[in-house]
C-alpha cells in the first residue's frame, strides 16, 4: 500500500522513515491542501508549546500534545534522525542541527516534524 501511494514514497525517501511511518503521517495528514504551509501541521499534532499566562508571568512550557497521540509517536523519525548517524540526508540534518545549535535539540525535533512533510 506504501508504496502505490506518491506521498508516503516521498516520505519513506527520508532517512528513517519506513512505510508504517508514511502511512500513518499520509493518513493523519490526509488532504495537504487544508494546510497553507509545513509549518501549521505541527500543531495539527499537538506539537505546540503550552501557555500559561497569569498576571505578569507570561511561559511557554512542554508541547501540548493535543492531537493525534499515534501520529505524533511515529513521528519518533526526528529523534532518530537528529540523534543517530544517518545517510542521504545531510542538508536536512544540517539545517536541523542549526536550529538545535540556536534553540535546543527538543525544538530542532518539533521542527523537523512539522517540515517533513
Amino acid at each position: 500500500m506504501a508504496r502505490s501511494d506518491a506521498r508516503t514514497k516521498l516520505l519513506m525517501s527520508t532517512p528513517a522513515v519506513g512505510p508504517i511511518v508514511a502511512l500513518t503521517y499520509a493518513s493523519a495528514v490526509d488532504d495537504t491542501a487544508r494546510f497553507k504551509s509545513s509549518k501549521q501541521t505541527g500543531p495539527h499534532f499537538g506539537l505546540t508549546p503550552k501557555r500559561y499566562q497569569s498576571g505578569e508571568t507570561d511561559y511557554s512550557g512542554r508541547i501540548s500534545k493535543i492531537g493525534m497521540p499515534r501520529a505524533r509517536g511515529a513521528l519518533q523519525a526526528a529523534h532518530v534522525m537528529l540523534t543517530k548517524p544517518v545517510k542521504g540526508c545531510s542538508q536536512l540534518k544540517s539545517w536541523a542541527m542549526r536550529i538545535a545549535r540556536r534553540a535546543g535539540m527538543s525544538k530542532a525535533k518539533v521542527a523537523w516534524r512539522g517540515n517533513s512533510r
